[in-house]
């Protein structure tokens, strides 16, 4: 007989209990994610949802126009035909694609690299261009067999062009497509924008811009030459097709930067340059104002903007002669003899010298075991002040930085801008060297190297030995000097103008600070550099002028070499002695000033002055050279 055993009815009751359990809080979990979803998330997952549901067609803006202070525009805007290839659309391989499309148009290598680096830089969204302008016999065979390529197709675009090539195309700079680190970048700014609808991607919707500056004013003046890019909402499918266009926003252009630059003085220095190496700027003294900014040799910018092709770029970036090199902002270099006057000045206000006061200059000054030479075999005889400034005395400067010391020298040289940052609106300025004791112990790590040496003030009396300055800092303290002592801060842009009303905002900024001089003393230091141009080393070169100018020349040592020994001739071109001028027009009311150097040329008088005069007589009369092509606006 088979028993039946009675069931736990408790153990059953248990069971349930936890089933019942495991039910509820599964089901509080899904009403707590509902929640969750539909009410503290509903914005984050709605807006998801309206991106995957709409696509942001990029509508880039115009970019502003680069113009000088005479109305030539040297940045400007033109439209082409470009084959873009939509990547949402192209399916299999895009390689075969392209050489389908290369047999009924010229598709260069160039063209390929391009394409797919833009390729991956998109991450396979929206329209990339493959070839851009396209002639008409290319437009027409691509109509005549548009059926084959679907997702291919001819548009518009703005291109950007600098007319005048090589002009000016350090100071200018030159606009590139946006690279990744451009893009984190601006990605960054997005998010600190705080955009949280796609309203308010209008002002930085990252796919509409897709150039961007690289160097030079193009790059400081981003923001402001940018402009806003636009867009089309346009709803699309699961597969990304488009089905209708939703709403539009326009782009607004970017505004026009005016310089302060005179672009034919610009064009008649570099002319005037030739195959010479070397830097060149001009200031207007009560403003700021750069009138030129010239580094030879320079580059044509036009090649940058759609990716510059590697063989283009080994010859630029392996050249010895460094066309790239920023010269005026970057170079720094002796100052050599137009370092005088300054130091003139200096022992005026710091009551070292008298005007009348004199030395005898045998040629040469013992320091120690070390004799320092003056460029004058014999020396100059009894010299003043005035007389050391118009023939260069050597012998005066040793003796001068002498008795002043470095730091005196230091601290009189920094408020005119020497080895300081002049704040000029473009990026990378070279700071230079203005040595002091402080400056040494910073520099060097060793002690013995900390140590400054009394034998290392006397050659900076003479612009040499550690002083190392840019151009950009010498015109600026010139601009200082001519200006009696109130500094302005150098700015190669003027005004930023509306493109649709034409309303300009000025950027010259007002005075920086003022440098207490006494107006005797400079009044005494101009006299001697109009003197320079009249009896003393530039007199040949201003033979002849219709006004007053001031001026000082300078050569500068390049290599360590005893001044008996050097015959220029014979020295390598690189280790050749640099030639530089500084000046300043008219000397009653200066409305100019330069300074330049004509690298490894020799000296000052020779070859920098005549670059100097010519200039001058361009700015200050109106007269251009005869041995210079004359200006040709572009079409």
């Amino acid at each position: 007989m088979v028993s039946f055993k009675k069931p736990n009815l408790d153990s059953f009751q248990e069971r349930i209990r936890i089933a019942t359990l495991f039910v509820t809080v599964c089901f509080l979990l899904l009403v707590t994610r509902l929640i969750w979803l539909q009410l503290i998330s509903h914005g984050k997952y709605s807006l998801l949802a309206e991106s995957n549901r709409i696509a942001l067609v990029p509508a880039p803006a115009n970019r502003g126009l680069i113009i000088d202070r005479n109305g030539i525009v040297i940045g400007r805007n033109y439209s082409a035909l470009t084959l873009d290839i939509n990547a949402e659309e192209v399916k299999g391989n895009v390689d075969q694609l392209i050489n389908e499309l290369s047999e009924i148009i010229d598709i260069s290598p160039r063209d390929r690299r391009n394409f797919k680096r833009s390729l991956e830089d998109s991450r396979n969204m929206g329209t990339i261009p493959l070839r851009s302008m396209l002639n008409e016999a290319e437009t027409a065979r691509f109509m005549a067999n548009r059926y084959r390529f679907p997702g291919v197709e001819i548009r518009a675009r703005n291109f950007r062009e600098y007319p005048y090539n090589e002009l000016a195309s350090h100071l200018v700079g030159y606009i590139g497509r946006v690279s990744q680190r451009d893009k984190e970048r601006m990605q960054t700014e997005i998010e600190n924008s705080k955009a949280d609808d796609l309203d308010a991607l209008q002002t930085s919707f990252l796919p509409g811009i897709q150039y961007v500056g690289k160097i030079g004013l193009e790059q400081s003046y981003e923001s402001v030459l940018r402009g806003v890019p636009g867009y089309d909402q346009v709803e699309i499918t699961a597969g990304g097709k488009p089905v209708r266009t939703l709403s539009s926003s326009p782009s607004f252009p970017g505004k026009n930067i005016v310089l302060s630059v005179d672009v034919k003085l610009q064009y008649l220095v570099e002319e005037l340059y030739g195959n010479f190496r070397g830097a060149f700027v001009a200031i207007e003294p009560e403003t700021g104002d750069v009138l030129a900014f010239v580094s030879k040799p320079n580059f044509n910018p036009n090649d940058f903007v759609e990716g510059i092709d590697s063989v283009t770029w080994k010859e630029l970036n392996d050249s010895p002669q460094k066309p790239l090199y920023n010269r005026p902002l970057k170079g720094i270099y002796p100052p050599g003899s137009t370092y005088k006057p300054f130091m003139a000045l200096a022992a005026l206000e710091n009551k070292k010298r008298t005007p009348s006061q004199t030395i005898s200059d045998p040629g040469y000054f013992d320091f120690g075991n070390h004799t320092f030479r003056d460029d004058k075999k014999g020396g100059h005889g009894i010299v003043d002040m005035q007389k050391s400034i118009v023939e260069s005395c050597d012998t005066y400067y040793y003796t001068l930085a002498r008795d002043m010391g470095v730091n005196m020298m230091h601290d009189f040289m920094k408020p005119f801008g020497f080895g300081q940052i002049t704040g000029i609106d473009l990026q990378g300025e070279s700071k230079g060297v203005l040595p002091s004791t402080d400056w040494k112990k910073a520099t060097f790590k060793k002690p013995e190297q900390q140590k400054w040496y009394e034998g290392e003030t006397i050659s900076l009396g003479i612009g040499q030995g550690y002083n190392s300055f840019t151009i950009l800092q010498l015109a600026h303290a010139m601009a200082n000097l001519a200006n009696n002592g109130i500094v302005m801060k150098p700015h190669l842009v003027k005004a930023i103008e509306d493109p649709f009303t034409r309303n300009r905002v000025l950027t010259t900024p007002k005075e920086s600070y003022r440098i207490d001089l006494n107006p005797e003393n400079i009044e005494i230091i101009k006299k001697a550099m109009v003197e320079v141009n009249v009896s003393g080393t530039s007199a040949t070169a201003f033979r002849g002028a219709g006004y007053v100018a001031g001026g000082k020349t300078g050569t500068a040592q390049v290599f360590s070499l005893n001044s008996k020994d050097y015959k220029h001739g014979a020295t390598a071109e690189f280790l050749r002695d640099h030639a530089l001028y500084i000046a300043f027009a008219p000397a009653d009311k200066p409305t100019i000033v330069i300074a330049m150097v004509v690298e490894n040329a020799g000296f000052g008088a020779q070859y920098a002055a005549p670059i100097a005069r010519k200039a001058l007589d361009y700015y200050v009369e109106g007269k251009w050279p005869k041995e210079v092509p004359e200006w040709k606006r572009a079409p």
